[in-house]
């Protein structure tokens, strides 16, 4: 992997080094993007080209350091200590983000594929490849980008801070310096309601330091500080001031105190010098504190290496949950770091960037964020499920399409008439719907139901009823293997489609459909029946103002196959798993309304003699917000127990669906029992129908069918391949 190195007699470098292992509990994070800290790492770029005297200069501690060595070791071995000081490389950088590519088997909190932003001067390096400790690595939420992510370290700086400052709402705070630190104080002050004076000495910064939310900034050798904060604060004083500039003198400190109200707070996260002249100090009775980087747990080895977390009840903000909180922040918008941010550029040039860190020019620059090479991210072993999720194009497919009909379609045609459609979908099309033409395999069946609900005329030839393209929609009820060819025959017919389930067999049927209804005109409705049941829509909105993730078992009791029944013709039906499970599956993302990411599954029957494909199985679904699917689908059992048992835990309460005829709610303590009728056909049928009346917008996006039918492939998939599968 490739790294920078710093030396310190001012040498920088792109350096390969091999790659790093995980920490114990850690993670090998592969990034995407890191930030220059332009303060910073300015200033440890500026001390390696410094001459031996003016590093004495600067920093005496180690000065005094090298003569304890002299006198205890002797000249020739502290000066053969300082040479091979200066000889070894040092990394950059301490706030990144990226997708995790593997992690010690001690952590259970993350997977390959996560997007993580990630932090530490002592691992979180400007490298292709970082290993950090698992307090130092935060999962990124959707809707922040990777790159936006990087900054979650130094945001973390600038918000420890502005906890120190304790500001109420309507305070008037002063901020001393508006680097990139300077600048996110700025920023998240404004967030919290106080209003923000800002100081910086380079006019460059003006403009970044209004965009970030200051309501004055000043520049000392433009403007008269003390007489302006004299004026904004009607005399009393600001009520709390920020130390966040850089400086070797005392004068952004007595200028801070200056204007420091009585008793007001003085919070110091810049190198600054800080003497506290009596004066001011005294006679205000001023508050001074320090920031410690991102928070409490920060060099704390035990908390940051070993693992061991605070309890929230005794330190509420520790360095990882001022992380989480960062980038809560940059999900909300509270943090414009487009504003803060002066450049993007590739890793490869990185050298370049740090050169004009030192130019004379520098005072313009605030955040620089490295970019890595991504394709190569892509191109690993590794798949970044996380990544993938929050940046995945839409497919043609989803694009708007047709949401509430300007007109009623004209008539109804149905494919497929057997006892399932006569009994659960067709009495719910009577006298609501024009109803065309029926088509059925057997003549005297095609007769007998067109004279029993309506229809205009009945035929065996499903040729002649797609091959009109008029305004129509079609309902197909046909063999499971027939969907997928008449769905795309429809499509291309401009038909709005409702097809009982499976919408398909394979995911190349799939395809195919996608491709259709890209280019159609029509719409596409799949038979996932149980997600409009009252039952559903009732524990739905429960689990809408639950927080948090959610667990649901789903057992189904199917009964055991009957060899001479059509279902048992693998080729005919896809087989218990494709036909009937996609119902249970869909369910789970209906319940969630989160992205399903992994699928376990197993066969719970042998395989061997008729049929030769699995009639009994388990699976496990992993979603995108922690939630979690177990379904159990059993051809075994007694006719006694309910044929399906959904039970789902949430914060808070405990809820059962029973063959979605009762709901039972147990909260606190109490049992509330709902009961409703059915499963879901008739509410489908009557919002499939309103539809096509053109009185309310279409009931079932492509986007949840494609999804459910992905999971169903899924699931066949991980019991043949005897693995988790990630979608």
């Amino acid at each position: 992997m490739i790294q920078i190195a710093q030396y310190q007699d001012g040498r920088m470098e792109l350096q390969e080094a091999p790659a790093p292992t995980p920490p114990p509990g850690g993670v090998l994070v592969r990034l995407t993007h890191s930030v220059i800290s332009a303060g910073t790492e300015r200033m440890k770029v500026e001390q390696a080209r410094m001459s031996l005297l003016q590093k004495a200069r600067a920093r005496p501690d180690q000065v005094r350091k090298v003569l304890e060595a002299a006198r205890t070791l002797g000249w020739r071995s502290a000066f053969e200590k300082v040479r091979n000081r200066l000889e070894m490389p040092a990394p950059l950088g301490y706030s990144a983000a990226g997708i995790v590519e593997r992690v010690d088997s001690g952590n259970t909190r993350f997977r390959a594929g996560d997007r993580v932003a990630v932090g530490g001067a002592e691992c979180a390096f400007h490298a292709e490849l970082v290993a950090v400790p698992d307090m130092l690595a935060v999962q990124i939420p959707d809707g922040v980008e990777n790159w936006q992510a990087a900054y979650t370290t130094i945001a973390s700086i600038a918000l420890q801070a502005v906890r120190q400052l304790e500001p109420a709402l309507g305070d008037r705070v002063l901020v001393v310096g508006q680097g990139l630190i300077g600048l996110l104080v700025t920023a998240l002050l404004r967030a919290s309601g106080a209003r923000v004076l800002a100081i910086d000495v380079a006019p460059e910064r003006i403009e970044q330091a209004r965009a970030m939310g200051a309501e004055r900034v000043l520049i000392p050798s433009q403007h008269n500080v003390d007489d302006h904060i004299r004026l904004w604060t009607d005399g009393f004083g600001v009520d709390s001031a920020v130390l966040a500039a850089s400086t070797a003198t005392n004068a952004a400190t007595e200028q801070a105190l200056r204007a420091l109200r009585d008793r007001g707070r003085l919070v110091v996260v810049g190198k600054a010098k800080v003497d506290l002249p009596w004066e001011y100090a005294f006679t205000k009775e001023i508050e001074v504190r320090f920031s410690r980087s991102y928070g409490p747990g920060r060099y704390d080895p035990q908390y940051e290496w070993g693992g061991m977390d605070y309890p929230i009840g005794y330190v509420r903000w520790t360095e990882r949950r001022n992380f989480e909180a960062c980038l809560q922040l940059i999900k909300s918008g509270a943090l414009d770091l487009d504003a803060l941010t002066t450049r993007r550029l590739p890793f490869s040039s990185a050298l370049s960037a740090y050169e004009d860190l030192v130019a004379e020019h520098a005072a313009s620059e605030a955040g620089i964020v490295l970019e890595y090479n991504e394709a190569e991210v892509a191109a690993s072993n590794v798949t970044p499920i996380a990544s993938r999720r929050l940046v995945r194009a839409p497919s043609p497919a989803e694009s708007p399409r047709v949401q509430q009909l300007a007109a009623p379609v004209q008539r109804v045609d149905v494919i497929g008439a057997g006892n399932f459609a006569r009994s659960m979908l067709l009495p719910h099309l009577k006298d609501r719907v024009t109803l065309g033409t029926v088509v059925n395999a057997t003549a005297l069946s095609a007769a007998h139901v067109r004279k029993k609900f309506g229809f205009a005329a009945a035929t065996t030839d499903t040729a002649s009823v797609l091959g009109e393209s008029e305004n129509a929609a079609v309902l197909i009820a046909a063999r499971h293997n027939l969907h997928a060819p008449l769905v795309s025959t429809a499509l291309a017919a401009h038909r709005h489609v409702f097809v009982e389930k499976p919408l398909c067999l394979t995911r190349e049927e799939l395809a195919a459909i996608e491709g259709a209804l890209r280019n159609s005109r029509g719409t596409l409705q799949v038979g996932f029946n149980r997600r409009f049941s009252g039952a559903a829509a009732e524990l739905q909105e429960l689990l809408r103002n639950a927080p948090g993730p959610k667990s649901a078992s789903y057992r189904v009791m199917a009964g055991a196959f009957d060899p001479s029944h059509w279902f048992a013709n693998f080729a005919e039906s896809g087989g218990r798993i494709l036909g009937e499970s996609c119902h249970f599956l869909d369910f789970f993302c209906f319940l969630f309304e989160s992205e399903p990411v992994r699928i376990s599954a197993q066969p719970l029957s042998s395989t061997a003699g008729r049929p030769s494909f699995p009639d009994s199985f388990a699976a496990q679904v992993e979603f995108a917000d922690g939630s979690c699917g177990q379904l159990i689908y059993s051809a075994e059992g007694d006719s006694s127990w309910p044929k399906e048992l959904c039970t789902v835990f949430a914060p808070g309460f405990v809820a059962e669906i029973r063959d979605f005829q009762t709901l039972t709610v147990h909260r606190k303590r109490r049992r509330v029992v709902s009961r409703f009728a059915g499963k879901g056909h008739a509410e489908q049928m009557a919002a499939w129908v309103a539809f096509l009346r053109g009185e309310k917008p279409h009931p079932l996006g492509f986007e949840s069918i494609r999804r459910s039918t992905a999971l169903t492939f899924a699931a066949l998939e991980a019991i043949q391949q005897g693995r988790s599968i990630e979608l």
